[in-house]
């Protein structure tokens, strides 16, 4: 019996949510009184297994087979990791990549599989929380099965910080070429945009309040001046005014900064699924029963347009005339 998690990593370098599956692997195998093993599956694994060497983790087993993601080659390395480990919780990613190929290892496992998990907890059976409508609801499922999958949502657990001392193991996998259907020949960046805001320690997030295009540059300004990346909630992507990489929400990046300033954000579930993950939220909304409020450690009720020059002029910028 063990718990099993599948790391992630993308263009050299590894994603947070694979420290978050630390967390929340250690965490089902306290309960369940068991070891945490990892799989790092393609490109640098050596350098991958020592990023990703945190406290809790028991193995971390490396499969050097390609360089970028392919469906058929991780679908293959973990059928062929869990036979060996046969792993009670299979943990994953609910990611583009995990939800690519995790309904498949379920499948070729015979495993029950949740997706999208935010909690769980053990009782006897393992119960698991979901949320739907746009987070509005949670439910929770109980697991009747002995061994089962799971799908992990980012930013729903910390990243593990602590260095740890995990064995690390090299595990050879026998990938049936012919039966992989795609071949990977190279990646290319598409419509990524300017920014990757998920990578921001501070993100100036503008919403609706700004009322208008032309105001843009004042939330643009105190961006500069305080050395943020600038983001922006679903309304102003749609209208055109940010381009959609720029987006916060469910639809749109899930991010996890040091800080997030929220200004004239009214909080709706969508959007805060995507931030609440942030350390440090700050609120400026004239509405003082704003739902970001809920969710906020420092909040300013007042307008955005009295307090944004303000702030940049408090920090030695120079607001622009709008």
């Amino acid at each position: 019996m063990t718990v099993l998690a599948i790391t992630e990593h993308r263009r050299g370098d590894v994603r947070d949510v694979s420290y978050e599956l630390v967390t929340a692997g250690r965490e089902l195998a306290d309960d369940l009184g068991t070891d945490l093993e990892l799989a790092v599956i393609g490109g640098d694994v050596e350098g991958f297994a020592a990023d990703v060497n945190r406290d809790g983790v028991d193995t971390i087993y490396t499969v050097d087979e390609g360089e970028e993601f392919n469906h058929g080659v991780y679908t293959q390395a973990i059928e062929q990791l869990a036979a060996e480990v046969e792993p009670t919780a299979l943990l994953m990613p609910n990611s583009v990549n995990g939800l690519d190929y995790a309904p498949a290892v379920a499948e070729q496992l015979d495993l029950p599989l949740v997706t999208d998990v935010v909690d769980f907890e053990t009782n006897g059976n393992v119960e698991v929380t979901r949320e739907q409508y746009g987070g509005k609801v949670e439910t929770t499922y109980d697991i009747d099965a002995d061994d089962y999958a799971l799908t992990i949502r980012p930013a729903e657990w910390p990243k593990a910080e602590e260095a740890g001392d995990a064995a690390i193991e090299s595990f050879d996998v026998d990938i049936d070429e012919d039966a992989l259907g795609t071949t990977v020949n190279g990646f290319e960046e598409v419509g990524g945009g300017d920014v990757d805001i998920t990578e921001a320690d501070v993100l100036v997030s503008i919403g609706r309040g700004i009322d208008e295009e032309e105001n843009l540059p004042l939330v643009e300004e105190l961006a500069d001046t305080l050395g943020a990346t600038l983001s922006s909630s679903r309304p102003i992507v749609d209208n055109g005014w940010l381009p959609k990489n720029r987006q916060v929400g469910q639809s749109g990046k899930v991010v996890t900064p040091d800080v997030y300033i929220a200004i004239g954000i009214s909080g709706a579930v969508q959007h805060v699924a995507g931030m609440k993950g942030a350390d440090t939220i700050v609120a400026i909304n004239t509405d003082p029963n704003a739902p970001i409020y809920d969710i906020a450690d420092y909040g300013i009720v007042d307008d955005l347009f009295d307090v944004v020059p303000e702030l940049i002029e408090e920090f030695g910028g120079e607001a622009p005339d709008l």
